[in-house]
């Protein structure tokens, strides 16, 4: 499965195992409850089972117990979620996602003057190639 075909609940957990780098079901559960997402046990373990089937999370055994941790990187999942966006509703324009990200109300003048640093910081990375 690639980062980007994964739900919003797979997505949580791999949050929790990002911020912790490593959990076991129980922690992860607790997590999810404390953010809102009140599941059973036997629902995470299942969740984490098939992430790890598929090869975005790793677990080793302590005691009885799987510790999990995420096989894959929060920024890899951001950009093939954010790719996998922009191919389907943009045709793969990045113009075209960042006009409608810079045409949203909520951007104001500090957002915006990150987003500029980060423009110039491409086009130095561009121009820094062979």
């Amino acid at each position: 499965m690639k980062p980007d075909q994964i739900s919003e609940l797979q997505h949580a957990i791999l949050q929790v195992l990002w911020d912790r780098e490593e959990a076991t079901v129980a922690q992860v559960q607790e997590d999810l409850r404390l953010g809102g997402r009140d599941l059973a046990l036997t629902t995470v373990a299942t969740l984490l089972s098939r992430l790890a089937r598929r090869d975005l999370v790793e677990h080793r055994s302590r005691g009885r117990l799987y510790v999990y941790r995420a096989a894959v990187s929060q920024r890899d999942v951001r950009r093939s979620m954010v790719q996998d966006l922009a191919d389907r509703i943009f045709g793969g324009e990045v113009s075209a996602v960042v006009g409608h990200l810079l045409g949203s109300d909520d951007l104001d003048a500090d957002e915006l003057a990150r987003v500029k640093e980060l423009v110039l910081q491409r086009e130095r990375e561009l121009e820094d190639r062979p």
